[in-house]
């Protein structure tokens, strides 16, 4: 019977790292080295920039699965050692990728009118009927 090598990849989804989550959510840092709800799309430029090699998968964590994508890193090579000196363990690779999220170029942007992110009447996308219609339903009922 042949053995199967493990896979040396390491899976960080991004409630890992959320400041807003307790441990018992999910949470896998301290609050102070975590950032607030930080995407998959976050995680994965953070770990990239680390100089690691990852790739997100569209994949749903386990304790919520409203929560899509995760990164896969390839941590060790192939003789068993972290691929990095510097981030020895699992743990330290949450901990970086904790710190560089919130300066992240997706991050930055936001609060940006534009991001896609924000609503599509804000990027100027609808008619100008359809945007009267939408101010026209604020509100509740009328008083007859």
């Amino acid at each position: 019977m042949e053995h199967k090598v493990s896979d040396r990849r390491v899976i960080i989804y991004p409630p890992y790292l959320n400041s807003k989550l307790k441990v018992k959510e999910g949470r896998r840092i301290p609050v102070e080295l975590a950032c607030e709800n930080p995407s998959c799309h976050e995680v994965f430029e953070s770990v990239l920039r680390l100089n690691f090699k990852a790739v997100l998968e569209d994949k749903c964590y386990s304790r919520d699965y409203m929560q899509r994508g995760r990164i896969r890193v390839e941590f060790k090579n192939e003789n068993g050692e972290p691929v990095n000196p510097a981030i020895p363990t699992r743990r330290a690779l949450l901990i970086e990728v904790g710190k560089l999220v919130p300066t992240t170029m997706a991050r930055k942007k936001r609060g940006d009118p534009t991001n896609i992110d924000e609503p599509i009447v804000l990027q100027g996308l609808l008619k100008p009927k359809e945007e009267k219609l939408l101010q026209k339903n604020k509100g509740g009922k009328k008083k007859k």
